[in-house]
């Protein structure tokens, strides 16, 4: 099995995405199988600083940058889809990952010309929200560009059942429901907090409600700053936490929301955190929240899970399963919603740490990045094999 992942950026500037491609990608590789991956020098404004056109050794995959022309997520690379020309025929199965890319869309078109098989994974990206937004524009690529090469996938994997019901409704058939994970030796024993409130000390001695993604506007900080106006007004002694990098220059609108409501002094923006930074944020933090219009499957919000924290997320961030084993506030896409279960959690800590308690059993008991990579193993071996793909559910 030779497998082929093609993702247009890879930078962790875009957030979530890219760090799906590479974890699964490394689980996958962990067990035996051959995945390499080709993407772009693309990162955010700027361009990552490597070897271009040579494949680079990471841990038990390979990837190859190519160099590209971009703006923010708007990418271009002929020398990518050349390259893919060339080599296409020395795998087994393609896959492709986001949507609304020229270069997506060429490797749809270069897989059909040589006759390998494809799965594609939108990564949230055909939810109604994302739809929506700059709707007329996306509309138009998808119905005439997207959505023919889509319906020749030979799988569509989706991150959450919400998801591919909204696939399934597009007519869009072959769907695979394989959630993102973690890896459980991250959350067995988080930091010290300490590491986090001597990098930000503002935030020492605060009850810290944590937010962790992308500075973006599907991510709901509109809603999230009345919401923490609210709480902190009844509240004092909450601190906002931002996490995030800002990929798209939206980070002066988003602090602009905090300003007008009147709390931006009890917000820390920290820029994205990594590594044992972020961990000792999730240490330090009373609550998690996640605002968002939309997600596929948010790894954020599994993190905050498996730290154990009081999870506030909306029903844009595709989690059913959460609200039905009681691990999470689940609320409507309302800034009085969101509010409201924050101020629950901060006025009842008992039965707050205890709904953090069963969230952490839940995600480290069903959402490893190991069952995820069997999982996608399964169906790449049906795919290649020409066997029925595998029922997957989550």
């Amino acid at each position: 099995m030779k497998i082929l992942m093609v993702i247009p950026y890879i930078s962790s500037v875009y957030g979530g995405t890219s760090k799906v491609v590479k974890e699964l990608t490394q689980s996958m590789s962990n067990l035996r199988a051959e995945i390499d991956i080709i993407t772009t020098d693309a990162n955010g404004f700027l361009k990552l600083n490597l070897p271009l056109r040579t494949w680079i050794k990471e841990d038990s995959y390979k990837v190859q940058y190519f160099p590209c022309w971009h703006k923010y997520d708007f990418i271009i690379s002929f020398y990518l889809i050349k390259w893919l020309f060339k080599n296409i025929k020395n795998y087994d199965l393609i896959h492709i990952n986001t949507l609304f890319s020229p270069v997506v869309l060429l490797t749809y078109w270069v897989c059909q010309i040589f006759q390998i098989p494809y799965v594609v994974t939108p990564h949230g990206m055909l939810e109604p929200w994302a739809l929506s937004y700059k709707r007329w524009k996306k509309q138009l690529y998808f119905n005439l560009l997207e959505k023919p090469s889509l319906k020749q996938a030979t799988a569509i994997h989706l991150l959450a059942s919400s998801e591919a019901n909204n696939v399934k409704l597009m007519g869009l058939s072959h769907p695979v429901i394989i959630p993102n994970g973690i890896h459980c030796q991250e959350f067995e024993k988080l930091p010290d907090p300490d590491i986090f409130y001597q990098e930000f000390p503002q935030t020492r001695n605060k009850s810290l409600i944590l937010f962790l993604g992308r500075i973006d506007p599907k991510k709901g900080l509109d809603l999230l700053a009345p919401a923490f106006a609210t709480v902190h007004q009844q509240f004092p002694n909450t601190h906002l936490v931002i996490a995030g990098p800002d990929s798209i220059g939206f980070l002066p609108t988003v602090q602009n929301y905090f300003t007008e409501v009147g709390c931006l002094d009890a917000v820390t923006f920290t820029g994205m955190l990594g590594g044992a930074l972020k961990l000792a944020a999730l240490a330090a933090a009373s609550i998690y929240v996640a605002p968002s219009y939309s997600e596929g499957f948010s790894m954020s919000v599994l993190e905050g899970m498996a730290s154990g924290l009081p999870c506030v997320i909306t029903t844009g961030c595709n989690f059913p399963e959460a609200e039905r084993a009681r691990a999470a506030y689940i609320v409507n896409i309302e800034a009085e919603a969101i509010a409201n279960a924050l101020i629950e959690c901060l006025s009842h800590p008992l039965e707050a740490k205890a709904m953090g308690d069963r969230a952490r059993q839940l995600v480290l008991g069903k959402y490893t990045w190991e069952q995820s990579a069997i999982k996608m193993i399964q169906v790449y071996d049906a795919i290649i094999q020409q066997q029925p793909i595998p029922t997957l559910e989550s």
